[in-house]
């Protein structure tokens, strides 16, 4: 079995949420932060063999640039990585699950409050603005009915702050401002379709590839109509 370049991205963005996995059987990738605010999925063109675990996400992807067109065999208790010819090769023993940090569930989002795309050019502006500015906080909010994202610090009003105007499907009598910790945006590069609900959550579903992430709001995050 080999492992595609695709793979082999999502498994080093999913090493950003959480450096541990347990990966199953089947096609699907899925990983859960230590606080578990942010939990992701990832539908893949390999189908696993069995259910293993992963503590060092980066080491395990790292091994893989240990040899040249790298295989994987998977035995009892570990993997085996070796190149074309067999000569080289890595024996990788699998974590114990119970020192894993996985979903126990899939994530059922609620009926959203807000629709948008977020494309990776206007993602790369926000984490830009937060870098520049030192903050945080995305917020979500809508004025005269038009929707924007702003990076501030959300408690300070004469915070220094930048905006951007996008379209969106939204009630227009609701008065909302979600905020979103921009650390928690650990998502990959592309355009991404994004629900947001008044329960505190948010999905952003790739609109290229099949990642879907579900990430919670801060609690200072507030709706009515």
């Amino acid at each position: 079995m080999e492992l595609s370049e695709n793979t082999l991205n999502v498994l080093r963005n999913f090493s950003g949420i959480n450096q541990n996995i347990l990966i199953k059987q089947g096609t699907t990738l899925k990983t859960i932060s230590e606080a578990r605010n942010v939990v992701a999925t990832a539908d893949v063109a390999e189908e696993f063999p069995k259910d293993f675990g992963v503590y060092d996400l980066n080491e395990f992807i790292g091994v893989m640039g240990l040899v040249d067109a790298p295989s994987l065999k998977f035995e009892d208790d570990f993997v085996i990585v070796s190149d074309s010819s067999g000569r080289s090769k890595v024996k990788y023993f699998y974590a114990a699950e119970e020192t894993l940090t996985s979903p126990s569930k899939d994530v059922t989002m609620p009926e959203p409050d807000v629709k948008f795309v977020l494309d990776n050019e206007t993602l790369n502006k926000l984490k830009k603005a937060a870098s520049t500015l030192g903050h945080n906080e995305v917020s979500i909010k809508a004025e005269n009915g038009v929707l924007s994202l702003s990076v501030l610090e959300n408690q300070n009003s004469t915070s220094n702050a930048f905006s951007i105007d996008i379209d969106g499907e939204f009630k227009q009598d609701a008065v909302f401002n979600f905020i979103i910790n921009i650390s928690n945006i650990k998502i990959l590069a592309g355009d991404y379709d994004v629900e947001i609900s008044s329960k505190l959550i948010t999905q952003f579903k790739h609109k290229g590839l099949g990642v879907t992430y579900w990430i919670a709001l801060e609690k200072s995050s507030t709706y009515g109509a």
